[in-house]
């Protein structure tokens, strides 16, 4: 569906991605524990940022993967659920590309590349202030049985 067409229930697309991401996020304990901030979303596409506080460095005094991992993969979700579909990841890969240091703040901006039945295929980048790029993610998604608002 295009952003301009409206669905069944007179939503554009757009409107149905930010409200399945209202109720994602009311859901979401992990991502808001991380103090994650859901920026945008619309339809195949959502743009999240995250501080990098000091429990998140390893042993080299830098970002430890796991957590860019974690904000690249919460866009990913928040941009393949748009369509009210139960989406879930089925496969991802990560390339970091730059250390990132505590009192920064990440954004991850995911992108769907293409969507076909139950699969889809999304870019997330993720990047510092000033838009250097410190990770590429790519998450593949098959879609499941449910949906996040009633039919």
């Amino acid at each position: 569906m295009a952003d301009g067409e409206a669905t069944e229930d007179g939503m554009t697309a757009d409107e149905l991605a930010r409200a399945v991401a209202d109720v994602m996020w009311s859901q979401d304990n992990a991502s808001r524990h991380l103090g994650m901030v859901l920026d945008e979303v619309a339809a195949g596409y959502a743009r999240m940022s995250m501080p990098i506080v000091d429990f998140m460095t390893n042993s080299h005094g830098s970002c430890h993967g796991g957590y860019i991992f974690t904000l690249a993969d919460s866009a990913f979700a928040f941009a393949c659920n748009s369509t009210n579909q139960h989406t879930v990841a089925q496969h991802c890969s990560v390339t970091f590309l730059s250390p990132v240091k505590p009192g920064e703040c990440l954004t991850a901006e995911a992108r769907e590349i293409n969507q076909i039945g139950r699969s889809g295929i999304y870019d997330i980048r993720v990047t510092r202030a000033g838009g250097e790029v410190v990770a590429e993610f790519r998450g593949h998604s098959r879609a499941v049985k449910g949906t996040h608002l009633p039919a």
